[in-house]
């Protein structure tokens, strides 16, 4: 039996509204389930990404990857990578794991499980199906100006005022 809640909006439609750019992945469809890679208890490896017709001016980007269906109020933030260089326009399968390489000064904030990682998709078991965004935000900024240990809010808050586009793919999984 699945639990029903309201659907919460797509997020970024509340967000002041900026150029999209495109987005693709080999993992991730839009609309589709995840892949087992991509879920946290199978194979919590972040998916690969790759990103075309960035707006001019574009410094540096932003990934994240958001569950807006988590029995919160806030969600729940799956993937947080900042300072990615802007000349960057690709992510492997699996860069999001603890202490992995990443490109040029690029850092990982804390998810909202603590870690300095991707974490797979992980709804509740019987909870209705959730939607998980990965969004590539192009920043006018070489730095967004947040360190590892800021908080989800507040990258989100400094991509607010930041952000020259964004460009989204998500992803949908039930456990």
């Amino acid at each position: 039996m699945s639990i029903e809640r309201p659907v919460h909006p797509d997020p970024y439609t509340l967000l002041p509204p900026v150029p999209s750019f495109t987005v693709t992945s080999d993992d991730v469809t839009a609309g589709a389930p995840l892949a087992d890679d991509q879920v946290a208890e199978f194979g919590n490896s972040s998916p690969q990404l790759a990103w075309a017709d960035v707006p001019e001016g574009t410094q540096s980007f932003t990934v994240t990857c958001f569950d807006p269906d988590a029995p919160t109020p806030s969600g729940f933030w799956h993937w947080v990578l900042v300072d990615v260089p802007g000349d960057v326009r690709s992510l492997e399968a699996g860069i999001g794991v603890e202490g992995g390489a990443l490109p040029g000064n690029a850092f990982m904030c804390r998810n909202d499980a603590g870690s300095h990682a991707f974490m797979g998709a992980a709804p509740p078991a019987g909870d209705q199906v959730h939607r998980y965004y990965f969004v590539v935000h192009a920043v006018r900024e070489p730095a967004l100006g947040v360190d590892p240990d800021a908080s989800a809010a507040v990258v989100s808050f400094n991509l607010a005022f930041k952000t020259l586009g964004r460009a989204i793919v998500h992803g949908t999984y039930q456990h």
